[in-house]
């Protein structure tokens, strides 16, 4: 069995994807990130950085009781790992799944989230932050749209963690009115990857966005404020 500490976010969409990928049997641990709910000392000992998702594997191969993993994508490789599923099998495969999955967990997410967060949650706008992300998240969907029309998916021939990884992204850009249609071959990949019925699973039900995670422009409370980006985001680590 694996703990699966949710949010519905793009990075809570990447493990959910990757457990109903792989069928293993996992419990949605749920977490309101406005309230505060990952900011207790109890989830700081599954992930020191207090942020979503985590898992945590009741039985790891490797024995010794459970182990938690936190940080998206060290949890996709922990998973394809631990079934062997996910990863091309060949080394040269298996280089470029890792590279991809790199690519978005060090570049097209965080710059993506900067933009998203000037775009949306700002409470003045910036015109120089948001210019500096947006066109970054322009360059970045060039480099997808490349790619994408080398290959069928990020890794060559085979759907992998990488394609996992980058899927969610499409729900933040729209958010941030970025028309993934104008990008074909991205249109075509990310098409395709929702018609999964994994895929489908993955984004229903109590995993399904809701309403206060999809505004446009987004207006917090001060609490909320805290909780996300302020004092008790800070405290949480400092304590």
């Amino acid at each position: 069995m694996i703990e699966m500490h949710f949010t519905p976010t793009p990075n809570g969409h990447k493990v959910a994807i990757a457990l109903e990928e792989l069928e293993l049997p996992y419990a949605t641990i749920s977490y309101d990130i406005f309230e505060g709910d990952h900011l207790t000392p109890e989830f700081g000992r599954i992930n020191p950085n207090h942020k979503l998702p985590a898992i945590v594997d009741l039985e790891p191969a490797f024995g010794g009781g459970p182990h938690a993993v936190f940080e998206s994508g060290a949890v996709l490789q922990y998973l394809a790992e631990k079934t062997g599923r996910l990863l091309p099998a060949d080394p040269r495969g298996r280089s470029t799944a890792i590279q991809w999955l790199t690519w978005q967990v060090a570049g097209l997410g965080p710059m993506g989230g900067q933009a998203s967060h000037f775009i949306r949650y700002a409470p003045e706008k910036l015109p120089y932050a948001i210019e500096r992300y947006s066109k970054e998240v322009e360059r970045l969907l060039a480099v997808l749209e490349r790619r994408l029309g080398e290959a069928a998916y990020l890794a060559g021939d085979e759907y992998s963690i990488a394609d996992i990884a980058v899927w969610p992204g499409r729900a933040a850009a729209g958010l941030m009115n970025i028309d993934i249609e104008k990008y074909p071959n991205t249109h075509r990949w990310f098409s395709e990857i929702a018609a999964r019925p994994a895929v489908k699973r993955a984004l229903g039900g109590d995993k399904a966005l809701p309403a206060k995670y999809a505004q446009r422009q987004a207006k917090l409370t001060a609490a909320e404020w805290s909780n996300m980006f302020g004092e008790r985001m800070l405290g949480a680590v400092k304590a």
